[in-house]
């Protein structure tokens, strides 16, 4: 009777993973833009110009430097 009970509920739950749905985008989303676009919000970092891929660049290039390079860091 317990071995009945088991299988069972081991049926059931097999049977629950069988009622997962597709997940895909919806009808509203749309594609997302270039990082270097920025969100139009306008407390940007100071020094960078949003839509502007050159000063995109820089400061991330000025971030790895200050923040992932550990030989800056310590010297």
């Amino acid at each position: 009777m317990k071995a009945h009970l088991i299988l069972v509920a081991a049926s059931v739950a097999l049977l629950c993973a069988c009622g997962d749905q597709t997940q895909t985008r919806g009808q509203g989303s749309s594609q997302d833009a270039a990082a270097f676009q920025g969100t139009g919000k306008p407390y940007a970092l100071q020094g960078w110009k949003q839509g502007d891929k050159g000063s995109w660049e820089q400061q991330l290039r000025t971030r790895t430097q200050n923040g992932q390079n550990d030989y800056a860091k310590v010297n």
